[in-house]
């Protein structure tokens, strides 16, 4: 495996050499482009730390727009799909993809397209709905568009990681050299081991908060599946079920543990927990596992991920546990970008 994992590392340098000595190789936007991506596979928080900054360039003045390529879209659609034009959502997750889908429900006045050309999607973007600054979501490794601007999200345990197959990582842990600032999720210690490895990089925490449970898109006030007499009615308590409630936690994507975790912390019983592969679409019989753990479990509550919700056929009623995140210090991090915008 380390043979492989060394193969792996090395045709990963050497794509990104040839960029760096072709320039011309790459398509640039009128705009400048920010990028946030990662080394590892799956599972670091890149969607809250893209929509964190989509609010922060809102509020300095600017009108973003977010490029994404649409990763394991049910429904392979050809051009550009416009999730959102900033006012409303104009189609349906199958089409968008579960991370644009999110996205374009919770940032208002921020379009969102899918295209997996996303030179051709910041044009539209550009040329049709005015946008002064374009977000590349999930694209450190996706150098065939240029950028003023390449954040890169760095757990601090990707310092002890692999390269593919042996472990998670996309590149060699040196590629992390190309990024012009570093976004580390994780606690004071995290940042300083990161920091550490890298002592001429611009260094900022990102720190993740879990809000209060909301319902899922299209159930109705009083749609949440409480348990009474075995069986899921409407509840008998609101949305703002105490701590100590009993859920079944279910969550399709890339490390579920920490999203039972959070559940945990904020006071919740989690009397079971069902894990799902990231991005799966739900199916009838999985609906029903769920519920017949409901039965068995006696649980009040059913809990997902924002990101699980936008996957649920409409009417389905669970409560969701959505998570935001804040790049620290804020002030520091804005005048950062600003000045390299």
């Amino acid at each position: 495996m380390s043979v492989l994992s060394a193969s792996y590392g090395r045709l990963a340098r050497l794509r990104r050499f040839w960029y760096e000595r072709h320039p011309q190789a790459q398509r640039a936007l009128d705009r400048p482009v920010i990028s946030v991506g990662n080394l590892s596979v799956g599972g670091s928080g890149k969607t809250p730390v893209v929509a964190a900054l989509a609010r922060l360039l809102v509020t300095m003045g600017h009108r973003p727009a977010i490029l994404s390529r649409g990763y394991a879209r049910r429904r392979n659609v050809d051009g550009v799909v416009v999730v959102s034009d900033g006012e409303r959502v104009l189609e349906p997750v199958e089409h968008s993809g579960d991370e644009p889908q999110m996205l374009a429900r919770a940032l208002p006045g921020v379009p969102v397209l899918v295209c997996p050309e996303r030179h051709l999607a910041g044009r539209l973007a550009e040329r049709q709905l005015g946008c002064t600054v374009l977000l590349l979501d999930d694209g450190f490794q996706h150098l065939v568009l240029g950028r003023e601007v390449d954040l890169l999200i760095m757990p601090a345990s990707d310092l002890d990681d692999a390269v593919l197959p042996s472990g998670r990582l996309r590149e060699p842990l040196d590629s992390a050299s190309a990024a012009d600032g570093i976004l580390v999720p994780g606690s004071d210690e995290d940042v300083e081991r990161v920091a550490a490895a890298f002592d001429r990089m611009p260094v900022f925490r990102v720190s993740n908060h879990y809000e209060p449970l909301q319902h899922t898109p299209g159930a109705s006030e009083d749609a949440l599946p409480h348990r009474r007499g075995g069986s899921l009615d409407p509840p008998e308590q609101s949305i703002a079920d105490p701590p100590g409630a009993r859920v079944v936690a279910v969550a399709g994507i890339a490390r579920p543990a920490r999203f039972f975790n959070a559940l945990r912390a904020q006071g919740y019983e989690v009397v079971r927990e069902l894990a799902f592969p990231d991005h799966h679409w739900y199916t009838t019989n999985d609906l029903e596992r769920v519920t017949e753990a409901v039965r068995a479990t006696g649980a009040d509550l059913v809990v997902t991920t924002a990101k699980d919700a936008v996957r649920l056929p409409r009417q389905t009623a669970w409560a969701v546990l959505p998570m935001t995140a804040t790049i620290e210090p804020p002030d520091r991090f804005a005048a950062w970008l600003e000045e390299r915008l």
